[in-house]
């Protein structure tokens, strides 16, 4: 008897549930993430997952495709230093959104938890980067331009983004504040932070839209295109503090409002920016190579016959 007592014990003492009684263990999502299709699915599920990979890896390859041509015009002598900035930077934001984007699954493994905070910090940096970092060129008009634009521009959103990223530092490593698991409902410190973020942006935005509604209007590049851009951040802004705020009160909505805005951001804001303050640039240094092989042909005699 004593020795079917004693099998029993170490029986028990050795099988898996009984090891993970005594651990922390791992959230319910962990374990539809153990599939074969895990990257896919994540803690939001396949749809989300293809909402914010798709866009995001189209994008690149857009960039990739057009690549050859982009380094052609930026190489071109009359391109402007902040253009071939911005377009450096957007290569490098590009592809930390794309592995965010392409490793969502790891918010839900714990051992990865290090990794994903730290991937986060810096894909949501580098895109606070750019966002800002445009914010102050437009504020800034058309009274600077070159090198004295650009180092301004930098100077002025190195600042405040590294400012985000301590604070953020800090909240994540320092406290254990979940603020990059979007599906976690997190406390009261996660959304306090995410909502003073947003209502930051939300508030500089808001102030844009007003001066080109009033008499400092001509201090702001008279681009059609700037004024819907800033439109757009002003829109998705308000929604996200929108959805922080329901989140904070322990509304669901709030949480499924604020990771619409956030796949709405790490899927759109990238095109929007290229299509906003690139394009219209790549375009007409194609008029302007067009224009000088089409002088080089003249001068080397190609239509001498068509005078004929």
């Amino acid at each position: 008897m004593r020795r079917r007592l004693l099998e029993g014990a170490m029986a028990l003492a050795v099988s898996p549930d009984a090891n993970s009684s005594g651990a922390a263990s791992p959230p319910p999502s962990s374990a539809a993430a153990s599939g074969p299709m895990s990257w896919l699915s994540g803690c939001h599920g396949a749809w989300y997952s293809l909402a914010v990979m798709l866009p995001s890896l189209a994008f690149v390859g857009f960039l990739a495709w057009q690549a050859r041509r982009s380094f052609r015009r930026l190489s071109y002598g009359r391109s402007h230093v902040v253009v071939v900035a911005y377009y450096a930077l957007l290569w490098a934001v590009a592809v930390l959104n794309l592995l965010w984007c392409f490793l969502q699954v790891w918010q839900c493994m714990p051992d990865r938890a290090f990794s994903w905070n730290v991937l986060s910090l810096f894909t949501k940096s580098g895109m606070l980067f750019l966002e800002v970092s445009l914010i102050a060129f437009l504020l800034q008009g058309n009274e600077t331009s070159g090198y004295e634009s650009l180092a301004r521009t930098f100077v002025i959103s190195g600042a405040v983004v590294c400012a985000d990223v301590l604070l953020k530092t800090i909240y994540v490593f320092g406290f254990s504040v979940p603020l990059f698991i979007d599906a976690d409902q997190g406390t009261g410190g996660k959304w306090g932070l995410w909502i003073l973020h947003k209502l930051v942006l939300t508030g500089v935005y808001g102030v844009i839209v007003f001066m080109y509604h009033s008499r400092w209007r001509d201090r702001l590049p008279a681009k059609p295109a700037y004024y819907h851009y800033v439109c757009a951040m002003l829109l998705l802004n308000a929604l996200s503090l929108f959805g922080c705020f329901l989140a904070a009160c322990g509304a669901g909505f709030g949480l499924w409002l604020y990771n619409l805005t956030s796949v709405c951001y790490h899927s759109l804001y990238l095109p929007l920016l290229y299509v906003t303050f690139l394009a219209d640039f790549f375009q007409e240094e194609d008029m302007l190579l067009e224009n000088v092989y089409y002088s080089e042909m003249k001068d080397a005699g190609f239509f001498d016959a068509d005078w004929d």
